[in-house]
This record gives structure tokens, C-alpha cells and sequence, in this order.
């Protein structure tokens, strides 16, 4: 079941249940998905900092008060429990992957949630542009690459991408669409040749599956709120808390509520 049609708070009673444990990509279709970072209030300025300088990886669509652990683009959510899976990353190591973080919750905890590409695969798929990882009920893939970000106190790394594969006519209307969301990414950073951006074997992504690159199509990458999990890596907070990448939290704001026209 694709679930395209399940109303947000019907998603997330599910997930927190944990009878859906998947990737969200074309669930609950016209509303918002949003990346998670949890970092403890001594890191959440600095954070919040290096997200107002790569708003193209790490566009802010909430931020949380200190302990406050429901969203306000969320009604009655918990952001503790309404992910279908989060990893946990402690002084950059990566420590295990789970279902909830109330066993890692502290009350001075600070919940940031960055525009995820999902947004736009509804419109993509209006104007008639396949996405493959919904074709072939997988994960998007997603990469590292030799884009640094900007740095901002302890927090700097590589930008990391999505990929959809398209015809190169699709990857200019895919441009033209995704232009209007820069709250979700906005346009393609990359289009064609993955080794001008760091990325050795397109066929072996850093998280998330692989997908299939029919003859004629070019990949075409965006910038990805999966960012975070690898400036984690890199930067060493104490303990940073994430969703596992494709596994977002879905939201009650409206996709169009993000376009800028």
C-alpha cells in the first residue's frame, strides 16, 4: 500500500505505533516530509547558524524550543516517536538505528526539520516525470560529494545529494519545477557526469539504494537534508539524533505552502 492518500496524522499514529517501517517517498501526496536533527541546546546556535549558510542542503522548516519534542507544522506530534526509524550518532560515530529516542531524549534538547526533496516529487510527477525509487519501491540514493559546505563554529562537511535518473528533456522541466521549492532544495546543484562532483560509482550510493539508469537518461542531483548525518560524521557533536535517510517525518503543512509561485 502506497499510502498516498493517508492523511498525515494517520501516517504518523501508524509509525509511532510501529506498524510502518519504511521509506515515506510518495506517502500522504501534496504534504510536506521533513529531514530531523536533534542536538543538545550547547550545539543548536551553531547549527542553526550552519543551516542559514547551506540553506540549499538544510532549509528550515521548524525549530523547536529547547525540550520541546512536537512540531509546530505537526499537531499533536512527537518527534521522539514519529519517524519510522532515526539513527543515533555520538562524537561522530555512528551508534545504532531505532524505532523511538525516548531512551535518548534530555530535556535540553533542540529539534531542528529541514525541507525534504520528497515535496517535489508530487509535481514532478503532475508534469509526468517518473520518479524511479517510487517506480521500483525503494529508497532514494543519496551521496556524498566533493561539495564542501560552509562552515559555521564546530559544524562543517560534504554536501551530500539525491538522485533521480531522467531523459535530459525531463531534467529541464525537472529544473523549471523544482526551482519554485527553494524551501525544499529548490533546483538541481548537479546534472550529468557524477565524477565532476566526487561521486566514483553511481551504481553504489552512500545511503539509500541504488536505482536503475535506463539508456538515454542522465542522474540529476539535488541537494539533500541527508547533509547533517554527514557533517555529524565529520564535526563530532556529543550526540546527534537523525532520521535514517528516506525514513522522513511527515507533516501537516501543505506542498504548495512551499512554493514560492
Amino acid at each position: 500500500m502506497s499510502h498516498e492518500g493517508t492523511l498525515p496524522a494517520e501516517l504518523r499514529t501508524l509509525i509511532r505505533q510501529n506498524e510502518l517501517i519504511v521509506p515515506t517517498a510518495g506517502m500522504s501526496k501534496g504534504y510536506t516530509q521533513a529531514n530531523l536533527a536533534i542536538l543538545k541546546k550547547e550545539d543548536a546556535f551553531d547549527f542553526l547558524l550552519f543551516c542559514q549558510r547551506n540553506q540549499k542542503s538544510c532549509p528550515l522548516v521548524d525549530v523547536t524550543e529547547p525540550g520541546i519534542f512536537e512540531s509546530t507544522i505537526a499537531k499533536g506530534s512527537d518527534l521522539r516517536t514519529d519517524i519510522p526509524k532515526y539513527r543515533v550518532y555520538k562524537d561522530g560515530e555512528f551508534v545504532e538505528e531505532v524505532l523511538n529516542i525516548k531512551s535518548y531524549w534530555e530535556d535540553d534538547m533542540v529539534c531542528f526539520l529541514i525541507g525534504c526533496s520528497f515535496t517535489f516529487e508530487t509535481p514532478l510527477l503532475e508534469a509526468g516525470i517518473g520518479i524511479r525509487h517510487i517506480e521500483e519501491g525503494c529508497n532514494v540514493p543519496m551521496y556524498k560529494t566533493n561539495i564542501p559546505t560552509t562552515p559555521a563554529g564546530k559544524f562543517s562537511g560534504p554536501t551530500v545529494v539525491s538522485m533521480r535518473p531522467m531523459t535530459e528533456a525531463e531534467a529541464i522541466r525537472a529544473v523549471q519545477i523544482t526551482s519554485r521549492f527553494p524551501g525544499v532544495h529548490g533546483a538541481p546543484l548537479h546534472i550529468g557526469d557524477p565524477k565532476v562532483i566526487g561521486i566514483e560509482d553511481i551504481h553504489k550510493p552512500d545511503f539509500g539504494d541504488a536505482v536503475t539508469i535506463k539508456e538515454g537518461e542522465v542522474p540529476v542531483f539535488w541537494a539533500c537534508g541527508v547533509t547533517p548525518q554527514a557533517v555529524a560524521m565529520q564535526s563530532k557533536p556529543s550526540i546527534m539524533i537523525t532520521h535514517a535517510p528516506g525514513h522522513m517525518f511527515i507533516s501537516d503543512l501543505k506542498d504548495t505552502n512551499l512554493s514560492v509561485f
